[in-house]
């Protein structure tokens, strides 16, 4: 199963569902759920992928904000999702209240996280090494879980898997993400062009392919 999939399938029928998407980026997981009928707001902290988000889903809501300090009211939304954001918060804990605070009630939390291993990771790392970041995402939802915040209905692990023509086109991927990315593939180029190579495996058709297995929670909150 891909996130996509499961994100669908928790919030299924996505017909006129409110769903907030917590770190929307340039907006593609906006843009596939309000094609299939939900109404999406987003909110990322980024002028320049929001701009590129309310270009690519002019029917989607996208707003400037942190996920640790949400501009909505109690109760406003169906359900949420974090695809790869969480790690990126300073304060993963509080961006974890925040989404439940603004659930209504039966609502849920998808949070889809990369884990700090895989071939994809180990391209990364030189590059910037999320290890601790990836780490404390994981320890917050654990913690949330056992003190009671939320009941997890789902806990499973997939593998993304991509492929990239060469080095080239897995460094304009990893800086669309992070633009401040740039400034070290530049220092380390040798080192960091080593570590693609050495993840990633050629196939017949002359690409090269990295995995990332990402970890997905279903989230209910309590209370």
């Amino acid at each position: 199963m891909d996130a996509l999939t499961l994100i669908r399938e928790t919030f299924a029928p996505l017909a006129d569902r409110a769903i907030l998407d917590i770190g929307c980026g340039t907006g593609t997981l906006a843009r596939a759920l309000s094609e299939d009928g939900a109404a999406v707001t987003g909110i990322d902290p980024g002028a320049e992928a929001l701009a590129k988000a309310r270009t690519l889903v002019p029917s989607a809501r996208f707003e400037a904000a942190s996920a640790d300090s949400l501009p909505f009211a109690d109760g406003q939304f169906d359900g949420a999702v974090m695809l790869n954001s969480l790690h990126h918060v300073p304060d993963p804990a509080k961006a974890l209240a925040e989404a439940a605070r603004v659930l209504r009630p039966g609502g849920r939390l998808v949070v889809i996280e990369p884990l700090a291993s895989g071939t994809f990771f180990d391209a990364l790392k030189p590059i910037e090494d999320e290890t601790a970041i990836r780490a404390a995402a994981q320890a917050a939802i654990a913690h949330a879980v056992a003190e009671g915040a939320f009941a997890c209905e789902r806990d499973l692990t997939v593998e993304r898997r991509e492929s990239f023509a060469d080095s080239e086109a897995f460094f304009t991927r990893v800086t669309a993400v992070d633009p401040d990315r740039a400034r070290a593939i530049r220092e380390r180029r040798d080192m960091i062009e080593v570590a693609f190579s050495g993840a990633a495996v050629r196939g017949q058709e002359g690409r090269f392919a990295l995995v990332q297995p990402l970890r997905i929670h279903v989230l209910l909150p309590r209370g």
